[in-house]
């Protein structure tokens, strides 16, 4: 068994994100994590681990704590930090932005009520977009969920550790050996031309059209043209993706269709009461100037603040 902790930058308060049931996938039960901690399957070099995180509870000193019932070498452990820090968000360090944003009239508030949250991702941009592709355009997200894990049951590897077992994501070169078909079949299963979209982009790392790493690590404007050119990732998908990179910037593009404004863009100027079919690039520059560097979390404080809002909707109802 290996046990190790990990510091992350401060506040952070990652209970917070436990209410929010996109972050989590179709085996987590967020009301049990809080006792029995958040486990799942860490891609390693050459296998996967199943690993199991606790939280200290402390937003002013925050520290995770991670079992895996596996021996793990200091090489291993060092290797699946780099997984657990994107998931976690440990290295953003979000102060500036609480700085910044303490006066504005719509993160502002955010920042009091949410105080400590950082958005959660998953171990890398293969399966974040793996997880979008077969998510987009399906309103029950339990069901879009069972799918996501059906094509990890069936193409990743299963990993067994204290008698639980759960699948992982699969790594490019098993996806590449599915067909469309396959994929389709499954139980439930996405469209075959997700199918194609999922098995294309696997191709193309493999081929080295692609590179994980620079999409990982270049700028905002540069990943929105890069990603957009895989298949089934469209204008609103890449600004979702962005979001999830272990970076706080991004950009908000508009993505006009019949002169409707769409997306990411049109959800920020309503929100500050603004028209967006009809603000210009400068108005709305102006607007997010004190977002500039900190634009992907301060939109998640707005998602956050959105979900938990429709949340206490339904209650109510």
């Amino acid at each position: 068994m290996s046990s190790w902790t990990l510091e992350s930058i401060p506040p952070h308060d990652w209970f917070l994100c436990l209410d929010i049931d996109q972050y989590f996938d179709h085996e987590h039960d967020p009301e049990k994590v809080f006792e029995d901690g958040f486990t799942r399957p860490i891609p390693l070099k050459d296998r996967d681990v199943l690993v199991t995180t606790f939280f200290n509870g402390d937003p002013t000193n925050p520290e995770f704590h991670f079992e895996s019932a596996e021996p793990l070498s200091k090489d291993e452990i060092t290797e699946a930090n780099k997984s657990l820090s994107r998931i976690f968000g440990t290295d953003l360090d979000l102060r500036p932005l609480y700085d910044r944003l303490a006066d504005d009239p719509v993160i502002g508030p955010k920042l009091t009520d949410l105080y400590g949250l950082k958005r959660m991702a998953r171990a890398n941009l293969f399966e974040d977009t793996i997880n979008r592709i077969i998510s987009m355009r399906l309103s029950h997200k339990p069901t879009a969920k069972k799918m996501v894990y059906k094509v990890r049951e069936n193409y990743g590897s299963l990993v067994t550790a204290d008698g639980t077992s759960l699948p992982a994501w699969p790594r490019p070169h098993q996806l590449v050996k599915a067909n469309p078909m396959g994929i389709r079949q499954l139980e439930p299963g996405p469209t075959k031309r997700k199918g194609e979209f999922i098995i294309g982009f696997a191709e193309d790392l493999l081929s080295g059209e692609r590179d994980l790493h620079h999409l990982e690590t270049c700028k905002p404007e540069v990943f929105y043209d890069i990603i957009q050119n895989v298949r089934g990732v469209g204008p609103t998908s890449a600004q979702q993706l962005m979001l999830f990179r272990n970076r706080t910037d991004a950009i908000f593009p508009s993505n006009k269709s019949s002169g409707k404004e769409k997306g990411l863009r049109k959800w920020i100027i309503i929100n500050y009461g603004e028209d967006p079919n009809t603000i210009n690039e400068t108005d709305f520059q102006q607007m997010i100037e004190d977002w500039e560097g900190y634009e992907a979390a301060a939109l998640e404080f707005m998602f956050v603040s959105w979900v938990l809002s429709e949340k206490e909707k339904n209650r109510k109802k």
